[in-house]
């Protein structure tokens, strides 16, 4: 079982579930899905990134800001900085895909990551997907389910736990509908008067409202 955190009230999921993160700008889902990876590395689960809106060296140390843990199983997927002209070259923790819609290439990295992981016996990983909402907005809805749908199932084959961040206000409700098919459930983060507030539904463990 995957322990997610303080925040969900001791909640655990299955390995292999793939889990949604949605909320308005501004929440905080982003740090959300982030101290759920950190809460796995300091337990010594691998972690993988994949970045489609900052580059990795940042997310690399941003990550490293919020937990310690083995070095060794962090892994990092830049989709962001070749798009941008840049030529950098692959490191031990980061590498670097053409764009966000380099969909093979991203998929590739993830499986080297994960195998990378495994002759070091790290059995236990979690991944996180920033943002599906930059997916979509460089390719239309089928393009990115499909893509999805290979994604999680590599997740799930691997029992690992994925995370799926998504703006849930930049996509009609039929885009949000056809997405949460893919998913074993969603954490939904909403703004409250005091700050913000997340609940876990759709496994077993759901909770009701809590403050983040």
């Amino acid at each position: 079982m995957y322990e997610l955190g303080t925040a969900f009230s001791g909640s655990e999921v299955d390995p292999g579930t793939n889990l949604l993160v949605a909320g308005p700008p501004m929440t905080g889902k982003r740090d959300v899905a982030f101290d759920v990876l950190a809460h796995g590395r300091r337990q010594g689960d691998g972690s993988v990134v994949v970045t489609t809106k900052d580059n990795g060296e940042d997310v690399l140390s941003e990550f490293d800001d919020r937990a310690d843990g083995p070095v060794s199983a962090v892994g990092v997927v830049d989709c962001v900085s070749k798009q941008q002209g840049m030529n950098p070259r692959d490191r031990d923790h980061v590498t670097y895909a053409s764009s966000p819609v380099d969909m093979t290439g991203i998929g590739i990295q993830l499986s080297e990551f994960l195998e990378s992981f495994y002759e070091q016996d790290v059995r236990r990983n979690r991944v996180l997907f920033d943002s599906l909402s930059t997916l979509l907005m460089y390719s239309d809805l089928q393009t990115v389910f499909r893509f999805l749908h290979v994604f999680t199932g590599r997740v799930q084959s691997a029992d690992a736990l994925g995370l799926y961040v998504i703006d849930s206000t930049a996509h009609d409700d039929q885009t949000m509908s056809t997405l949460r098919q893919l998913f074993d459930g969603e954490v939904a983060v909403r703004e409250t008067d005091d700050g913000s507030e997340l609940r876990l539904k759709g496994v077993d463990g759901s909770t009701d409202w809590q403050p983040i």
